[in-house]
């Protein structure tokens, strides 16, 4: 049986985050992906990446409707590796934490969650008040992941684009999924060590 993973693309800015998971995904022939984009979602991509409905979807094995609570992988029953929702917009984490599952990726990522799979949620939104941040920490409690891209200035990346891969690559990781976007860090010696 292949290993499937979900995708999810919410309203949050940072849709080319989705897009190079998937695209990356592609690389890996075991990994049946499963691609949930939101109406916001989809406006993002079209708006930061110039890409429409049928460019999102054909980057992924199967696409499912985000108001399609019928999917398969709206039961526990049908078995995935997980799921990444990336970007997630504050409203997403909200209904995760919540579990208001009145969509496919609220209630993929709640399926998620009660059979105790990685769920990755790349959150965009900057400065975070308090409520984002303790929707943070019930996501985290349940055993959720939140991963912010925060830029790896220690691997001195020098485009946006370096910086969109080595978080992809980082999110791949904890899925164990080897990736060759990832400037792993070698470490360093000392500058300031004179001895």
């Amino acid at each position: 049986m292949n290993r499937r993973l979900i995708v999810g693309i919410t309203g949050a800015a940072g849709a080319i985050y989705g897009v190079r998971i998937l695209e990356e995904l592609t690389r890996f022939p075991e990994i049946e992906t499963h691609l949930v984009v939101s109406r916001a979602g989809l406006l993002n991509a079209a708006t930061e990446l110039d890409l429409r409905r049928a460019d999102l979807e054909a980057l992924a094995d199967v696409v499912h409707s985000d108001r399609d609570i019928g999917a398969n992988i709206a039961s526990g029953s049908y078995r995935t590796d997980g799921m990444i929702i990336a970007p997630c917009s504050m409203k997403s984490l909200a209904a995760v934490a919540t579990g208001l599952t009145d969509n496919l990726i609220a209630r993929a990522a709640d399926v998620v969650l009660k059979e105790r799979r990685r769920l990755v949620l790349m959150v965009r939104e900057t400065p975070l008040n308090l409520i984002h941040l303790r929707n943070m920490v019930t996501v985290t409690e349940m055993g959720g992941v939140i991963f912010p891209p925060v830029p790896s200035f220690y691997a001195q990346l020098e485009s946006i684009d370096a910086m969109v891969d080595q978080s992809v690559g980082r999110i791949l990781d904890l899925f164990d999924l080897e990736s060759d976007l990832v400037r792993r860090w070698q470490g360093i010696n000392d500058p300031v060590d004179d001895s």
